[in-house]
Protein backbone atom coordinates (compact mmCIF):
# COMPACT_ATOMS: atom_id res chain seq x y z
CA UNK A 1 0.00 0.00 0.00
CA UNK A 2 1.40 3.51 -0.88
CA UNK A 3 3.06 4.63 2.21
CA UNK A 4 3.16 7.49 4.44
CA UNK A 5 6.12 9.24 2.96
CA UNK A 6 4.40 8.87 -0.73
CA UNK A 7 1.34 10.83 0.62
CA UNK A 8 3.40 13.55 2.12
CA UNK A 9 5.25 13.87 -1.18
CA UNK A 10 2.38 14.18 -3.17
CA UNK A 11 0.32 17.15 -1.51
CA UNK A 12 3.99 19.00 -0.15
CA UNK A 13 2.99 21.48 -3.44
CA UNK A 14 -0.31 22.36 -1.40
CA UNK A 15 1.50 23.95 1.83
CA UNK A 16 2.96 22.57 5.17
CA UNK A 17 -0.97 22.39 6.51
CA UNK A 18 -2.02 19.66 4.03
CA UNK A 19 0.90 17.75 4.23
CA UNK A 20 1.03 17.68 8.01
CA UNK A 21 -2.62 16.82 7.83
CA UNK A 22 -1.86 13.55 5.87
CA UNK A 23 0.80 12.67 8.09
CA UNK A 24 -1.66 13.21 10.70
CA UNK A 25 -4.54 11.09 9.41
CA UNK A 26 -2.26 8.39 8.90
CA UNK A 27 -0.53 8.75 12.28
CA UNK A 28 -3.87 8.28 13.93
CA UNK A 29 -4.76 5.69 11.49
CA UNK A 30 -1.69 3.50 13.04
CA UNK A 31 -2.34 4.72 16.33
CA UNK A 32 -6.13 3.05 15.92
CA UNK A 33 -7.54 6.16 16.66
CA UNK A 34 -9.87 5.91 13.70
CA UNK A 35 -12.60 8.25 14.69
CA UNK A 36 -9.94 11.14 14.62
CA UNK A 37 -8.02 9.88 11.43
CA UNK A 38 -11.25 9.83 9.72
CA UNK A 39 -11.52 13.42 10.90
CA UNK A 40 -8.20 14.46 9.77
CA UNK A 41 -8.44 12.62 6.17
CA UNK A 42 -12.11 14.48 5.78
CA UNK A 43 -10.76 17.75 6.58
CA UNK A 44 -7.92 17.22 3.65
CA UNK A 45 -10.43 15.54 1.74
CA UNK A 46 -12.56 19.16 1.36
CA UNK A 47 -9.35 20.89 0.29
CA UNK A 48 -8.17 18.27 -2.74
CA UNK A 49 -12.25 16.62 -3.56
CA UNK A 50 -12.20 13.40 -4.94
CA UNK A 51 -8.44 12.85 -4.44
CA UNK A 52 -8.24 8.82 -5.03
CA UNK A 53 -5.72 8.26 -2.23
CA UNK A 54 -7.67 9.94 0.17
CA UNK A 55 -10.77 8.32 -0.81
CA UNK A 56 -9.48 4.67 -0.02
CA UNK A 57 -7.53 5.76 3.11
CA UNK A 58 -11.24 6.91 4.43
CA UNK A 59 -12.33 3.78 3.37
CA UNK A 60 -9.56 1.90 4.80
CA UNK A 61 -10.40 3.41 8.09
CA UNK A 62 -14.18 3.04 8.51
CA UNK A 63 -13.56 -0.82 7.46
CA UNK A 64 -11.04 -0.88 10.53
CA UNK A 65 -13.54 1.25 12.85
CA UNK A 66 -16.71 -0.89 11.98
CA UNK A 67 -14.93 -4.34 12.46
CA UNK A 68 -14.12 -3.10 15.81
CA UNK A 69 -18.03 -3.30 16.61
CA UNK A 70 -20.39 -6.00 16.60
CA UNK A 71 -23.67 -4.43 16.50
CA UNK A 72 -25.38 -2.02 13.93
CA UNK A 73 -22.48 0.57 13.57
CA UNK A 74 -20.23 -1.70 12.32
CA UNK A 75 -22.70 -2.30 9.24
CA UNK A 76 -23.00 1.67 8.94
CA UNK A 77 -19.45 2.47 9.09
CA UNK A 78 -18.23 -0.65 6.61
CA UNK A 79 -21.61 1.22 4.37
CA UNK A 80 -19.84 4.49 4.60
CA UNK A 81 -16.50 2.27 3.75
CA UNK A 82 -18.35 0.60 0.88
CA UNK A 83 -19.52 4.31 -0.71
CA UNK A 84 -16.11 5.57 -0.92
CA UNK A 85 -14.06 3.16 -2.25
CA UNK A 86 -16.44 3.32 -4.85
CA UNK A 87 -15.87 6.73 -5.06
CA UNK A 88 -11.71 6.12 -5.37
CA UNK A 89 -12.54 3.21 -8.03
CA UNK A 90 -14.83 5.70 -10.22
CA UNK A 91 -11.77 7.92 -10.17
CA UNK A 92 -9.06 5.76 -11.12
CA UNK A 93 -10.15 1.96 -11.39
CA UNK A 94 -6.28 1.34 -11.39
CA UNK A 95 -5.37 2.09 -7.76
CA UNK A 96 -5.22 -1.93 -6.26
CA UNK A 97 -6.58 -0.34 -2.38
CA UNK A 98 -9.80 1.12 -3.57
CA UNK A 99 -10.74 -2.89 -4.58
CA UNK A 100 -9.05 -3.93 -1.58
CA UNK A 101 -11.03 -1.74 1.09
CA UNK A 102 -14.23 -2.21 -1.16
CA UNK A 103 -13.76 -6.05 -0.98
CA UNK A 104 -12.86 -5.74 2.61
CA UNK A 105 -16.37 -3.79 3.31
CA UNK A 106 -18.91 -5.80 1.59
CA UNK A 107 -17.23 -8.31 3.61
CA UNK A 108 -18.47 -6.74 6.55
CA UNK A 109 -21.57 -5.45 5.15
CA UNK A 110 -22.40 -9.21 4.04
CA UNK A 111 -22.88 -10.63 7.75
CA UNK A 112 -25.79 -8.97 8.45
CA UNK A 113 -27.59 -9.59 5.24
CA UNK A 114 -30.34 -12.33 4.25
CA UNK A 115 -28.94 -15.34 1.88
CA UNK A 116 -29.69 -13.79 -1.68
CA UNK A 117 -28.12 -10.81 -1.05
CA UNK A 118 -24.96 -12.83 0.73
CA UNK A 119 -24.80 -14.81 -2.55
CA UNK A 120 -24.59 -11.59 -4.76
CA UNK A 121 -22.18 -10.29 -2.15
CA UNK A 122 -19.95 -13.35 -2.10
CA UNK A 123 -19.33 -12.94 -5.85
CA UNK A 124 -18.86 -9.50 -6.24
CA UNK A 125 -16.10 -9.57 -3.34
CA UNK A 126 -14.29 -11.97 -5.05
CA UNK A 127 -13.83 -9.73 -8.03
CA UNK A 128 -12.81 -6.81 -6.27
CA UNK A 129 -10.36 -9.06 -4.49
CA UNK A 130 -8.93 -10.58 -7.60
CA UNK A 131 -9.39 -6.52 -9.10
CA UNK A 132 -7.07 -5.87 -6.38
CA UNK A 133 -4.18 -8.10 -7.19
CA UNK A 134 -4.11 -7.84 -10.59
CA UNK A 135 -3.18 -4.75 -9.79
CA UNK A 136 -1.39 -5.46 -7.23
CA UNK A 137 -0.28 -9.52 -6.49
CA UNK A 138 1.46 -8.77 -3.44
CA UNK A 139 -1.63 -7.06 -1.86
CA UNK A 140 -1.66 -9.19 1.83
CA UNK A 141 -4.99 -7.62 2.44
CA UNK A 142 -6.46 -8.63 -0.68
CA UNK A 143 -5.39 -11.88 -0.09
CA UNK A 144 -6.53 -12.58 3.37
CA UNK A 145 -10.07 -11.36 2.69
CA UNK A 146 -9.93 -13.87 -0.51
CA UNK A 147 -9.08 -16.80 2.25
CA UNK A 148 -11.19 -15.48 4.59
CA UNK A 149 -14.37 -15.93 1.59
CA UNK A 150 -13.53 -19.13 0.46
CA UNK A 151 -13.09 -20.18 4.27
CA UNK A 152 -16.65 -19.41 4.17
CA UNK A 153 -17.80 -21.31 1.16
CA UNK A 154 -15.73 -24.29 2.32
CA UNK A 155 -18.21 -24.27 4.97
CA UNK A 156 -21.38 -24.73 2.47
CA UNK A 157 -22.00 -28.36 1.59
CA UNK A 158 -23.16 -29.83 -1.79
CA UNK A 159 -26.88 -29.63 -0.54
CA UNK A 160 -26.84 -25.70 -0.04
CA UNK A 161 -24.49 -24.74 -3.09
CA UNK A 162 -26.93 -26.67 -5.78
CA UNK A 163 -30.01 -24.49 -3.79
CA UNK A 164 -27.85 -21.00 -4.23
CA UNK A 165 -27.42 -22.50 -8.05
CA UNK A 166 -30.65 -22.91 -8.51
CA UNK A 167 -32.19 -19.80 -6.58
CA UNK A 168 -29.50 -16.93 -5.85
CA UNK A 169 -27.84 -17.26 -9.13
CA UNK A 170 -24.83 -19.51 -7.74
CA UNK A 171 -21.96 -19.20 -5.31
CA UNK A 172 -18.25 -18.56 -6.46
CA UNK A 173 -16.99 -21.80 -7.32
CA UNK A 174 -13.76 -23.23 -4.49
CA UNK A 175 -13.43 -23.70 -0.58
CA UNK A 176 -10.93 -24.82 2.03
CA UNK A 177 -8.11 -25.55 -0.44
CA UNK A 178 -8.39 -22.07 -2.21
CA UNK A 179 -8.66 -20.04 1.02
CA UNK A 180 -5.41 -21.93 2.43
CA UNK A 181 -3.43 -21.05 -0.50
CA UNK A 182 -4.41 -17.66 -0.56
CA UNK A 183 -4.22 -16.90 3.35
CA UNK A 184 -0.53 -18.79 3.00
CA UNK A 185 0.51 -15.75 0.38
CA UNK A 186 -0.66 -13.49 2.51
CA UNK A 187 1.44 -14.43 5.57
CA UNK A 188 4.20 -15.08 3.15
CA UNK A 189 3.83 -11.24 2.46
CA UNK A 190 3.06 -10.04 5.54
CA UNK A 191 4.05 -12.99 8.01
CA UNK A 192 3.70 -10.40 11.02
CA UNK A 193 -0.24 -9.70 10.57
CA UNK A 194 -2.31 -11.57 13.06
CA UNK A 195 -5.37 -11.73 10.89
CA UNK A 196 -3.69 -13.81 8.67
CA UNK A 197 -2.85 -16.42 10.93
CA UNK A 198 -5.77 -16.05 12.64
CA UNK A 199 -8.09 -16.90 9.43
CA UNK A 200 -5.96 -19.33 8.47
CA UNK A 201 -6.29 -21.22 11.78
CA UNK A 202 -9.97 -20.64 12.14
CA UNK A 203 -9.71 -21.64 8.22
CA UNK A 204 -8.00 -25.58 9.63
CA UNK A 205 -10.63 -25.69 12.72
CA UNK A 206 -13.28 -25.52 9.98
CA UNK A 207 -11.54 -28.16 8.09
CA UNK A 208 -10.53 -30.49 11.29
CA UNK A 209 -7.10 -30.47 10.60
CA UNK A 210 -6.67 -29.83 14.60
CA UNK A 211 -2.65 -29.66 14.91
CA UNK A 212 -2.23 -27.10 12.01
CA UNK A 213 -4.57 -25.00 13.45
CA UNK A 214 -3.13 -25.27 17.00
CA UNK A 215 0.20 -24.13 15.30
CA UNK A 216 -1.37 -21.17 13.94
CA UNK A 217 -3.42 -20.05 16.80
CA UNK A 218 -0.38 -20.12 18.59
CA UNK A 219 1.21 -17.68 15.95
CA UNK A 220 -2.02 -15.40 16.20
CA UNK A 221 -2.05 -14.93 19.69
CA UNK A 222 1.97 -14.36 19.84
CA UNK A 223 1.75 -11.24 17.31
CA UNK A 224 1.55 -7.78 17.85
CA UNK A 225 -1.66 -5.84 17.93
CA UNK A 226 -1.29 -3.49 14.35
CA UNK A 227 -5.59 -2.95 14.00
CA UNK A 228 -8.08 -3.01 17.02
CA UNK A 229 -10.29 -5.89 16.40
CA UNK A 230 -6.86 -7.56 16.94
CA UNK A 231 -7.16 -7.43 20.87
CA UNK A 232 -10.20 -9.25 20.32
CA UNK A 233 -8.64 -11.70 18.01
CA UNK A 234 -5.98 -12.26 20.54
CA UNK A 235 -8.27 -13.02 22.85
CA UNK A 236 -10.08 -15.76 20.43
CA UNK A 237 -7.06 -17.44 19.39
CA UNK A 238 -6.15 -18.26 23.13
CA UNK A 239 -9.61 -19.41 23.49
CA UNK A 240 -9.26 -21.97 20.83
CA UNK A 241 -6.44 -23.18 22.00
CA UNK A 242 -7.75 -24.11 25.28
CA UNK A 243 -10.75 -26.04 22.81
CA UNK A 244 -8.24 -27.96 21.03
CA UNK A 245 -6.12 -28.70 24.02
CA UNK A 246 -7.05 -31.96 24.03
CA UNK A 247 -7.31 -32.70 20.03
Amino acid sequence: MTGVLTLILMFAATGDTTANTAWRGDSLFYAMRYAEAISAYDSLLSIRRNDPDLLWRLARAYVCYGESFEDHQRKELCLKADTLARQCISVNESIGEGHTWLAGALGYIALDEGMQRQAELSREILVEANRALELNPRDDAALSIKGSLYRALGKVDWIRRRMASLLLGGLPDGGFEEGEAALLQAIAIAPNVMRHHYELAVLYYDWERWSEARIEFAKAADLPIHVAIDIPRRDKAKAFLKVLANR
